[in-house]
């Protein structure tokens, strides 16, 4: 742990090194499986909301060396921290992060991508001690739905919106995106449990519905990450969800 309360956390088999808060939300799997699965290029500009510490942003451009990504996020500590993070592992030229609220974000359609990790428990559930963690996890205003319509302003026709959030909240997130070709991929914790998180990805300007893909399992039954998903978690390989 770092002097100032934050603890330096290797990525992708160590290739990034990222400082996190040692209380409040922090990044895991769900973070980096969401980076893996944009599809973005070379030359693809990106927008991530509520960035946090930049961890999906630096992971995203790690895997694509050519994109450029520009973060969001309401805490400006979390804003600070991310671009110290960025300068650390050599992006700050193409990873930006700036302060505001991902719900007053006003954007014409100027990214190819954008990519999402909104606060999904249930108004309803436990309130953190910690303010910052119940900001990021915790759907206090029942926004879930408002996210993606910023998601789907702030895109190009023909690009992509991509989350990952509860499973059981994937139609809620996609209400604003009726009509859009999509796609919900499960996260599977094991073989014999049901999925607990989903990657949910909608195309804008393609026309469609979503369709269930055959997801993920990350863990074996002792507990071990699959072989597919140490591809993604350690080798930085894409998270291809069809």
């Amino acid at each position: 742990m770092t002097a100032d309360g934050h603890t330096l956390d290797g990525f992708l088999n160590r290739r990034l090194t990222i400082a996190q808060p040692k209380r409040g939300f922090r990044a895991g799997h769900d973070t980096v499986l969401l980076a893996a699965a944009v599809p973005a290029e070379a030359g693809s500009l990106v927008l991530e909301l509520g960035s946090g510490a930049g961890v999906a942003s630096l992971c995203l451009a790690s895997r694509v060396p050519g994109a450029s990504v520009a973060g969001v996020e309401i805490d400006p500590d979390l804003v600070n921290l991310a671009n110290e993070n960025a300068a650390r592992n050599a992006m700050a030229g193409r990873v930006r992060f700036e302060a505001g609220d991902v719900l007053q974000f006003a954007q014409i359609a100027a990214f190819d991508h954008v990519l999402l990790n909104p606060p999904f428990y249930p108004a309803s559930g436990q309130e953190s001690p910690y303010a910052a963690r119940d900001r990021a996890m915790r759907d206090a205003d029942r926004a879930l739905a408002d996210w993606m319509r910023v998601a789907l302003s702030a895109v190009k026709d023909g690009g992509t919106v991509t989350a990952v959030l509860r499973a059981d909240r994937a139609d809620e997130l996609l209400d604003p995106a009726r009509g859009l070709a999509g796609i919900v991929f499960p996260l599977f914790p094991r073989p014999s449990e049901p999925p607990k998180r989903a990657i949910v990805q909608v195309t804008k300007g393609r026309e469609g519905k979503p369709e269930t893909a055959p997801g993920l399992v990350l863990h074996e039954a002792d507990g071990r990450n699959t072989a597919a998903a140490e591809a993604v978690l350690r080798h930085g390989e894409a998270l291809r969800l069809t």
